[in-house]
């Protein structure tokens, strides 16, 4: 980690500070002419973060006497007030207010679209409260009227202005912690107030400017200094983005140039540079200071009880169980790895399908004691104390209470003490809901907070927004994201209104965005150093322009291009060899006709898949594939066909019918509704193609015997394992082996041709130890008739096969090495690459 360096004292830093002596001064100055007691003034500031700075330097330039109030409207509320919204009020807590929402909504008539209305009604509400709340509430009723006919509407969008009449009525009749400012209490303890401006124009601050007019002063601030040494970084996409933005910050800091502002326009791209810093030891809460912080909803911690949510739905999957108990300490990891082995072997998708298959299991029976409290529709506390009994009962709590995330969790759910109790209190929380409901209550609560860790006294490195670098003394600014995507021209207005109803809600307009934008972007290049970057392509490859505010800097001129901050590092090429293992210490038997066909395809793929049986594990939240319908169809012709036997004069048609709903049946409650349809619409014409070939191939004097037998078998020195799709008897006495096929047909007639290079048939003719067997293929193919392909010259091809076989095991026992071969398209689809490493051969 870089050594903390002391404070850069560079132009722009020596102009902030001239700037506040400036502002200061005139802050005392109007005390003096007015003859206020500074104890009994405010001066309004932008933001917060000046708050304790404009303290500071005022202790420095007046050490003597009183100091004003340095405050920011929301503080100085909280400073002569204490507020509690009401039942109805719109309370700026995403929690709250989602409840608080479907009241309104339910009022309004319209609790048929609650789950539809109720998010954009909250996002609707926040947005109009902000200009309710800077209003005196003596105002509120006219702009509120005024409000209501801007967005009168029928028709196709009556539903939309429902809404918006709904989110008027919410935050006109919503008290405001900033209310108490209009009290007159208020007005007879102030003597003077100053107010400092920001960026752009604050309704609230404007309003109460007007109100305390006769006690009122503006202050003409300015924080005009030079421009700074501007250095552009175009970027390759958005990973290389990250990397030089780290790497200016890390210049910055080694140079003593500090502290260096981080600007956060993107919250993804921020997070990544603060994870490249982290590994530098510059981190967050030590040496970094971030004054955004991202979703609460992307911390660990919310990840392990949304986890635990999911994993309690009634039709969750087995992918969101097994998630859950790889997160929560009360579950043992033997019986989990042992639980998670057997599901995907037998890919159980649904957890109500897996819990029946496993249910004499512990393990299982421990999850269920879990699941089955969360069930019942229950009023919101009753749903919080119950997830606190699940996350304690799954040993998930402890973790939440000793991380500094999981307590911000904790913090905004109400899931404990006193916040718990409120709950139960508030009338919007009464209503019951199910499981699903509240899920999604959660979700939405935890992507609204935001997470901001512990900020250290003295940071080398601040992420801000960009707006905030106003009053600061930065040595360096390094902003990313300076793209046309991310940051504008002008900034996109939120919501749904037109630039009309903007001007009659009194929201900002896309002007005032711009304005705004354009005075932050002035702000920042008047940082002493300056280093913006961009990309060049998005995630998806698309091509990406500087922002117009970079586009402008370089037709004018202004900026340099910037040297590649990253320190370069000479990597020795050394290309991997070819692997080539030995394979006599480990079992090759009972061979397969997979087995083989893999060891002739590739001998390193069958050391790593069979030898050494690292076969990957299956996906199990996948959709219905041709796999899964040869499956099927598998199934459906043993059990057609075992029931034909056992009564041959019963209508075939209905045999098969319930063969095929038997199998359909068999998998499982974890299919969903409909998936299955594009293969069950084919199989009528199948299944009676299919009747009609087995009537001829019967009529030719063939018979069924068996289906789907497994043999395990010893053939000499070499024992044999598989299964056989259908052995039929036929007219001279010799068994037909049959597999089915439902590949196109072009490629089973390939199989015929190939002779001794296909294996199938020919272990099937040794699997099965007759003396004469036949073998062929059945093509079963959804768009073509049935058809039989019998593999001429069978025992031939069958004793070769039994050679070759015999002498491969052989060369692997007396330890000839297994090499990678790396032809043929096997490569393209092998499971075993990235173990051979074919990618980095030389």
């Amino acid at each position: 980690m870089a050594p903390i360096a002391k404070t850069w004292h560079g132009a722009g830093a020596g102009a902030v500070d001239d700037a506040w002596r400036a502002l200061l001064a005139q802050v005392d100055a109007a005390l003096r002419a007015r003859a206020a007691h500074p104890a009994r003034s405010v001066v309004l500031l932008p933001y917060a973060q000046l708050m304790p700075l404009a303290a500071r330097r005022w202790a420095l330039q007046f050490p003597d006497g009183f100091a004003p109030h340095f405050d920011t409207t929301r503080n100085w509320a909280a400073r002569v007030g204490w507020f509690a919204p009401g039942p109805q009020d719109l309370a700026f807590d995403r929690g709250r207010d989602l409840l608080t929402a479907a009241q309104w909504l339910d009022d309004a008539g319209l609790s048929a679209q609650r789950a539809l209305l109720v998010t954009p009604l909250v996002e609707q509400a926040t947005q109009l409260g902000t200009v309710a709340a800077g209003l005196a509430p003596s105002a509120r009723p006219a702009w509120a009227a005024q409000a209501r006919a801007a967005v009168a509407g029928d028709g196709p969008l009556a539903l939309e202005a429902a809404v918006a009449r709904i989110a008027i009525a919410w935050a006109a009749h919503s008290d405001y912690a900033t209310d108490v400012l209009f009290e007159p209490r208020v007005d007879a303890a102030l003597d003077a107030l100053l107010i400092v401006p920001g960026l752009s124009d604050d309704l609230l601050t404007d309003t109460l400017a007007v109100h305390f007019a006769h006690k009122t002063v503006r202050l003409p601030a300015s924080w005009d200094a030079p421009l700074g040494q501007i250095a552009t970084h175009p970027c390759a996409d958005a990973e290389d983005e990250a990397e030089r933005a780290a790497a200016c910050v890390l210049r910055h800091i080694e140079a003593g140039r500090v502290p260096v502002a981080l600007v956060a326009g993107d919250r993804v791209l921020t997070r990544r540079v603060n994870a490249l810093l982290a590994e530098r030891g510059v981190r967050a809460g030590e040496a970094l200071r971030d004054e955004t912080g991202w979703k609460l909803s992307t911390t660990h911690a919310a990840a392990q009880l949304m986890a635990a949510l999911h994993a309690c739905a009634p039709r969750a999957s087995t992918d969101e169980v097994l998630d859950w108990l790889k997160l929560a300490p009360a579950f043992d990891a033997q019986p989990q790895r042992g639980l998670e082995r057997h599901l995907r072997r037998h890919a159980v998708r649904g957890w109500p399908q897996a819990a029946l298959l496993t249910a004499d299991q512990a393990l299982t029976q421990q999850i269920e004691a879990l699941r089955a409290p969360m069930s019942t529709a229950r009023p919101l506390a009753d749903w919080l104390a119950a997830l606190r009994t699940l996350l304690q009962g799954c040993g998930l709590w402890p973790l939440l209470v000793a991380d500094v995330a999981g307590n911000a969790v904790i913090d905004a759910l109400g899931l404990e003490g006193d916040a718990l109790a409120d709950w139960r209190d508030w009338p919007a929380a009464q209503r019951r809901m199910g499981l699903a409901e509240f899920t999604r209550w959660v979700a939405e609560a935890l992507e609204a907070a935001s997470f901001r860790p512990p900020h250290p006294a003295h940071a080398q490195v601040v992420v801000l927004p960009m707006s905030q670098l106003l009053g600061r003394p930065f040595a360096a600014v390094v902003l990313p994201g300076a793209d046309e995507q991310r940051l504008p021209a002008a900034p996109e207005p939120p919501g749904p209104w037109s630039a009309a109803q903007r001007q009659s809600l009194r929201l900002p307009t896309r002007e005032d965005l711009r304005a705004a934008q354009a005075a932050a972007w002035a702000l920042a290049l008047r940082v002493p150093q300056v280093d913006v970057l961009w990309r060049h392509a998005d995630d998806n490859g698309e091509p990406l322009l500087p922002s117009p505010l970079v586009q402008s800097l370089q037709l004018q001129e202004l900026a340099a291009l910037g040297t590649e901050a990253r320190a370069p590092r000479f990597i020795q090429i050394h290309p991997t060899q070819r692997p080539q293992p030995r394979g006599d210490v480990l079992p090759t038997q009972p061979l397969s006709a997979s087995g083989y066909e893999m060891l002739r395809a590739c001998p390193y793929r069958f050391f790593a898949l069979r030898q050494l049986g690292l076969a990957e594990e299956g996906e199990l939240d996948v959709d219905i594939d041709k796999r899964d319908w040869g499956n099927w169809l598998h199934d459906t012709l043993r059990g057609f066909h075992e029931a034909l036997r056992d009564a041959p004069e019963a209508d075939r048609l209905s045999l098969i019918d319930a063969a095929a709903e038997a199998a359909t049946q068999a998998l499982g409650p974890s299919l969903e509704p409909g998936e299955f349809m594009p293969f069950a619409v084919a199989w009528p014409t199948l299944r009676d193609a299919y009747l009609q070939w087995l009537a001829a191939h019967e009529a030719g004097g063939a018979q069924f015997k068996l289906a789907e037998e497994s043999i395990d078998t010893q053939r000499g020195p070499l024992r044999l394992k598989g299964q056989i799709d259908r052995i039929d008897d036929v007219q001279d006495g010799a068994a037909l082996l049959i597999d089915y096929k439902t590949e196109p047909l072009t490629r089973t007639r390939e199989r015929i041709k190939a002779g001794n290079e296909d294996t199938q048939l020919p272990f099937y003719a040794l699997l099965s130890g007759a003396d004469a067997p036949r073998a062929a293929y059945l093509n079963l193919a959804e768009r073509e008739a049935p058809s039989l392909h019998e593999l001429p010259e069978l025992p031939m091809l069958a004793a070769q096969l039994y050679e070759g076989m015999a002498h491969d095991l052989a060369r692997i026992a007396a330890g000839e090495p297994l090499p990678a071969l790396g032809e043929g398209s096997v490569c393209d689809w092998c499971e075993a690459r990235g173990l051979c490493r074919k990618d980095f051969w030389g």
